[in-house]
């Protein structure tokens, strides 16, 4: 296929709140150099893809307030690229409203859909597989989705499970699970058919759309709506999204469509959704702490993430192991590695009992 039917959406709309006190309502995950690489989340994702997608085929979604961040942070980008959303409604209005832009500027477009904020350390290896995509979506007009090779029986993540291969490392999709039990986690991947889903998709522009037409025809209709790329646009999307289902593009679309396939990848994958998995993929000292300030002292304490945001700050820990410990100018965190899934709790009580929204 043409380069130039080559399009992207980077999906910015998170809020990230497992990683707080880093990743705030202002501030949230995608914007932070969470691994301490030079690059925030957004900005590697952007440098990825940017090796196979020309720059003015790249758009950012996220939601309106952080327009100004995206624009900062990437500044390669045209302003009318960096697309806001009124309210958050889930990935499948997202991925309709996205469709109906680019389908209107290009109506033979073949997007690959990116969440900002996953980290990926075979970029080789991705940039290979998202072009296997691109061919299979604009050949066999497949929604494509790329899948990866589970290593433990992960609870938070959803599964794709496949059947005969379709082709070149395509295969058909069967059923998607959403996040399991440990025990249905533990049988999905005995089963040696399943894959965790990434949330990376690819398919031509008016295959998605059918998709949605078919399938979630309601929002379909409120989107035909409005007119796209022009002044009116703004305007139009801020009266139907309030109204418009809030629902995933898995559960809205993927699961109910039959032509899906899935591309199995090692990409060196992680969604980075916790503080224990940038814990897993930081550099760890002699102690298997992960550090990031040279000032930190430790004591009889291993398998800790300390993230201090003030560098010249002196941090003595003694006699903890295998804590998160997260100082920033609002807030200090510090709990165990094992309750990283209770953070997002601890900031709705944070705000419901201490009135704390302003550290939110």
């Amino acid at each position: 296929m043409m380069i130039e039917n080559r399009y992207c959406v980077i999906m910015a709309g998170g809020v990230g709140s497992r990683f707080w006190p880093i990743s705030t309502s202002k501030f949230p995950k995608q914007f932070q150099d969470i691994l301490g690489v030079g690059r925030t989340m957004i900005q590697q994702t952007y440098d990825r893809i940017s090796k196979i997608v020309p720059v003015e085929n790249i758009f950012v979604i996220t939601s309106s307030e952080h327009v100004s961040v995206v624009q900062n942070q990437l500044p390669e980008l045209k302003p009318e690229n960096i697309v806001g959303e009124p309210v958050m409604k889930n990935t499948a209005a997202c991925n309709i409203f996205m469709g109906m832009k680019i389908a209107e500027i290009n109506p033979n477009a073949v997007i690959t859909v990116l969440p900002s904020d996953h980290l990926i350390l075979k970029e080789d290896v991705f940039l290979n597989t998202v072009e296997l995509a691109f061919e299979e979506a604009n050949t066999n007009h497949t929604l494509v989705t790329i899948g990866i090779q589970p290593t433990r029986p992960e609870t938070g993540y959803g599964y794709i499970q496949f059947l005969e291969k379709k082709g070149q490392n395509v295969f058909k999709v069967k059923t998607f699970t959403e996040k399991p039990t440990l025990e249905v986690a533990k049988t999905l991947i005995e089963s040696g058919d399943f894959l965790w889903n990434a949330g990376i998709f690819v398919w031509n522009v008016q295959d998605i759309l059918k998709a949605f037409q078919d399938n979630l025809p309601e929002m379909y209709q409120q989107f035909t709506e409005c007119e796209y790329n022009n002044e009116s646009e703004k305007t139009c999307i801020e009266t139907i999204y309030p109204k418009v289902q809030k629902i995933s593009i898995d559960n809205g679309i993927l699961e109910k469509t039959k032509n899906v396939a899935v591309i199995p990848a090692d990409l060196g994958w992680s969604d980075l959704g916790t503080w224990t998995s940038v814990f897993e993929n930081a550099e760890k000292n002699e102690h298997n702490n992960a550090e990031n300030s040279k000032y930190v002292l430790s004591y009889a304490s291993t398998g800790n993430i300390i993230h201090i945001k003030n560098k010249n700050k002196a941090v003595i820990i003694d006699g903890l192991n295998d804590y998160i410990v997260v100082d920033t100018d609002k807030a200090l965190l510090i709990c165990p590695r094992s309750h990283d899934q209770e953070i997002k709790d601890y900031v709705i009580d944070l705000k419901t009992t201490k009135k704390g929204d302003k550290f939110i």
